[in-house]
């Protein structure tokens, strides 16, 4: 099993920008999906954004525009730049693994974006 560490979540103002970034504990071969989930309080845990290995990505209509995914394979993390936030970004904010055979969750990382 992997593990992924999410790290760069604090409180920024609206407008502002943040990059969270989630590392994995080793490098996954093959067929594999990474991405971007949150939870604000009161709500069901949604996807942010997701990219594959080949660099594929898509998004939440919400995010879209704001916020970029990317990974960087060779240091096995992947990143989610958000820019223009909102209050309604306010989440925790977890990394997700996919694989054809297993998934894996990060502990989340807490981001606040005050009006």
């Amino acid at each position: 099993q992997v593990q992924l560490v999410e790290s760069g979540g604090v409180l920024v103002q609206a407008g502002g920008s943040l990059r969270l970034s989630c590392v994995a504990s080793r490098n996954i071969l093959g067929h594999e999906i990474m991405g971007w989930y949150r939870q604000a309080p009161g709500k069901q845990r949604e996807l942010v954004a997701t990219i594959t290995s080949g660099l594929r990505s898509n998004y939440a209509d919400s995010v879209k525009g704001r916020f970029t995914i990317s990974r960087d394979n060779a240091k096995d993390t992947v990143y989610l730049q958000m820019n223009s936030l909102k209050p309604e970004d306010t989440a925790v904010y977890y990394c997700k693994l996919d694989t054809v055979t297993w998934s894996s969750w990060g502990q989340g990382t807490q981001v606040t974006v005050s009006a």
